[in-house]
């Protein structure tokens, strides 16, 4: 048992998929998984295992921003030896060609965070996806016919920003679109030798201001669980 997760030792599968949702996870264990079983539910962040496709798996909330998402990765690698940690959210696009519903692989994170510069002596540190997951997703996706977009993404601390405009500098320079988790999520599972992911469904536009309905987010991040499942 960690500080914030109650599971015993055991209870978690070396692979997890992480929703910033704890409902979300609810939902991919109880439609996904044979046999789920709650292992946390501190703070409301709810976390399961069971199996897919006979092997183990697990799925549990992060929260939102960098520093949460910190927590929950440092614990479950150091705590509950977990190898390799998906994540699975939503993202705003910051390009014409990153459409609404797309799925978006993050090779690298970005970010507005000062916690890496903090980390490291206000230099600069790029994280980066880890690449037997990412040609893993590649394939899964190709094998169940899902397009995928791949590229640099932005983890912003702010979801609400005093400037609306501030996207365009980032547009400016590649970065495919807008999350909070993906690079305190790198950097963790870099800092103790475990794999990362971050495979993103694009549920708006900054700009056209277009947005997915409810339903339209649950049917296309069923495509984006399905890639991510396959990773077990």
């Amino acid at each position: 048992m960690s500080i914030h997760i109650e599971a015993k030792k055991g209870e978690i599968a070396e692979t997890i998929l992480l929703p910033g949702d704890p409902l979300r996870a609810k939902w991919i264990a109880h439609t996904y998984f044979e046999s789920p079983k709650l292992f946390n539910d501190v703070r409301g962040m709810l976390g399961y295992t069971g199996t897919y496709k006979g092997k183990p798996i697990s799925t549990m909330g992060t929260g939102m921003g960098v520093p949460s998402i910190s927590i929950y990765a440092h614990e479950l690698i150091t705590d509950y030896n977990v190898k390799n940690l998906i994540r699975v959210g939503s993202a705003g696009s910051y390009q014409k060609h990153v459409k609404i519903r797309d799925i978006v692989l993050a090779m690298a994170a970005s970010s507005t965070s000062g916690i890496n510069k903090l980390r490291f002596d206000g230099a600069d540190y790029a994280p980066t996806a880890d690449f037997g997951l990412f040609q893993k997703a590649l394939e899964a996706a190709k094998a169940k016919n899902i397009p995928l977009k791949a590229g640099n993404v932005l983890s912003n601390d702010e979801f609400y920003g005093d400037d609306p405009e501030a996207y365009k500098k980032w547009s400016e320079f590649g970065v495919l679109c807008v999350e909070m988790e993906s690079s305190g999520l790198y950097t963790i599972a870099a800092k103790h030798n475990v794999s990362a992911l971050s495979i993103l469904t694009i549920s708006d536009s900054l700009l056209t201001g277009e947005h997915t309905t409810a339903d339209e987010r649950a049917s296309t991040f069923k495509d984006m669980i399905e890639i991510a499942l396959e990773l077990a």
